[in-house]
């Protein structure tokens, strides 16, 4: 009987945290803020969660997870290969739109922190799965056989560096809108012909 109220305490500490740690960075919100936002105590966080690192380590693997889901369902449709990247701009904006730049920062600018290591683990994995469903997807002739989905991953691991430059970002009214913007760019090019 007790492991329903136990879910639903998890997941609201895994959605105050997601909003809190998406709206203010990981290192500005504490323990306090996540309990009051999910209406628990303390005691009650460290029953789930043995830090604050851990929380924020599982609402990754949830964004991560929900992500390769989706991206995974795009490009296992039947639709053409514009429509796909329309489609993967849609999920980039989406699932970015409510990050902030100190969120940003936080993941990819400690270099060698728990969190940032941990970051880098998840965008490993899912790179190649995420090869391996381009190719797929080439085989079935939804993209040129001569592009090289290695290129594209190598592409977007170095757009990290972009995200956390002072100058661009102070070009962009958010986060959500430079990784738009990036996104377009490496999957549509700069053509005003084919806007996606």
């Amino acid at each position: 009987m007790g492991e329903p109220g136990k879910k639903t305490t998890e997941i609201k500490l895994l959605e105050g945290g997601r909003m809190l740690f998406w709206k203010y960075g990981f290192r500005k919100v504490s323990v306090e803020e996540i309990c009051q936002s999910a209406g628990v105590s303390k005691m009650t966080f460290y029953r789930y969660f043995e830090s604050k690192t851990a929380l924020a380590k599982r609402i990754l693997d949830g964004a991560v997870e929900e992500g390769i889901a989706r991206f995974s369902g795009i490009m296992d449709s039947e639709v053409s290969a514009e429509e796909k990247m329309r489609r993967i701009i849609l999920l980039k904006t989406e699932g970015t739109a409510d990050i902030s730049r100190e969120f940003i920062e936080d993941i990819y600018s400690s270099r060698g922190e728990e969190l940032q290591q941990y970051m880098m683990q998840l965008t490993g994995k899912t790179a190649g799965m995420i090869i391996e469903t381009f190719r797929k997807a080439q085989e079935k002739g939804f993209f040129r056989k001569d592009f090289k989905p290695e290129m594209l991953i190598a592409m977007s691991m170095k757009m990290i560096d972009l995200l956390t430059d002072k100058h661009l970002n102070s070009i962009y009214s958010s986060a959500n809108e430079m990784i738009v913007e990036m996104t377009r760019i490496l999957t549509c090019g700069i053509s005003a012909k084919n806007e996606i």
